[in-house]
């Protein structure tokens, strides 16, 4: 990645960065970062995220918007010449430019491109390997650790936390939330010593109206951008965010019925969907849309969620599909599983294989009862609801 981005001449650097990794709560910081640090349009800024609900131009934004084809096309063609170049000259045990590696790597050019003077970046996965870790990042946001990708990441919440932390500046400063595990503030406080960092501990932020895991994203948010853009005692302009929605996390569709979508991938996102669930207003039972990779904690998940869904509608995701919005190799849980384990917790279940259908059928249920229908458990799932003509 170091290879590619100096054939590229660098466009890292082109614009000051602001790094964030954590277990949940990543796209959301980002965003809020983005869209803090722009003001009201005092400075362009720019948001790398991953992954992507409808189209790859999500995954990079500029002045809250998607890239524009024109833009994306160029990108993409400059780091992919680039990246013939670096193949040639890599070692045998570096294998070619990832098709991530290139789209991050395409992500810098376009910020330096459009001139871009501040940018949030998410990492990927962990921090310490990730193809975002070439970035002079001026602070560092952990946004949560729990235990996820613990086949790449470690087996134990400080594993994972060390990897996240890996990607700390010297010199620079560090944004965590109030209350770090037990497990976690260990590691924390042995990272910012050895590079001299600056801790910075954040408390939730915004109107009770918002869900507290969005609070204490805000929180952070503001935080990190006022060392982003701050300078001298600066800090962010005032920004209104009353109507600023995130797609897929807790995103309100109005309708008979309702529809809430939320990327929620893990028992502890599970958990916070299922408390926040009651605060958007929705009233009357809930049916749930599922579909979860096969590297996820089903059983955690659908416990968490057996609390406020009596009926869940099973599906999964064909590997093609996933493999062309980036994840190959990437399996769902059969849908017959995910079944199996709703009756393990004593609620209702339908097996449709079809993710299309099944989102339909919950809606069906949902508008039948009077209730809301909740699509959930992966990114890929919202994403074919997105593509589809209901929305």
């Amino acid at each position: 990645m170091q290879r590619l981005c100096s054939l590229l001449g660098l466009p890292q650097r082109r614009f000051a960065s602001a790094h964030v990794v954590g277990t949940n709560g990543k796209s959301s910081t980002t965003r809020y970062i983005a869209r803090l640090a722009g003001g009201s349009g005092e400075r362009l800024t720019g948001a790398y995220l991953s992954p992507h609900l409808t189209s790859w131009r999500e995954r990079i934004e500029i002045a809250d918007e998607p890239i524009g084809s024109d833009l994306f096309l160029a990108v993409l063609e400059q780091a992919e010449r680039a990246a013939v170049a670096a193949d040639r000259a890599s070692s045998d045990d570096e294998g070619p430019v990832t098709q991530y590696e290139l789209l991050t790597a395409a992500a810098f050019c376009a910020f330096a491109e459009a001139g871009v003077e501040a940018a949030a970046i998410e990492a990927g996965l962990g921090g310490r390997l990730d193809a975002t870790n070439v970035i002079p990042s001026k602070v560092t946001i952990l946004t949560s650790v729990g235990l996820d990708h613990t086949e790449w990441l470690g087996d134990t919440v400080a594993e994972i936390a060390a990897e996240k932390l890996a990607v700390l500046r010297d010199h620079s400063v560090l944004v965590t939330g109030p209350d770090p595990s037990s497990w976690v503030e260990p590691v924390v406080e042995e990272f910012v010593a050895d590079r001299h960092a600056r801790w910075v501990i954040a408390e939730p932020a915004g109107p009770d109206t918002l869900p507290a895991f969005q609070r204490r994203n805000l929180g952070l948010a503001l935080a990190a951008t006022e060392v982003l853009i701050g300078d001298g005692g600066e800090t962010y302009p005032a920004v209104d965010l009353s109507e600023f929605v995130i797609p897929g996390r807790l995103e309100v569709l109005a309708g008979d019925p309702p529809v809430v979508l939320d990327v929620a991938h893990n028992p502890d996102a599970a958990r916070a969907l299922a408390e926040a669930l009651p605060a958007v207003g929705e009233d009357g039972p809930v049916v749930c849309c599922i579909a979860i990779l096969e590297d996820k904690d089903a059983p955690g998940m659908i416990e968490a969620l057996a609390g406020i869904s009596e009926t869940f509608v099973c599906t999964e995701i064909a590997e093609d599909r996933m493999a062309g919005t980036g994840r190959p190799g990437a399996k769902c849980i059969p849908a017959s599983e995910l079944a199996a384990i709703c009756e393990r917790f004593g609620v209702a279940s339908e097996v449709v294989s079809d993710p299309a259908e099944a989102i339909a059928r919950s809606r069906e249920i949902a508008h039948r009862n009077g209730g809301v229908a909740v699509v959930t458990g992966s990114h890929y799932l919202l994403g074919t609801y997105g593509q589809g003509s209901e929305k």
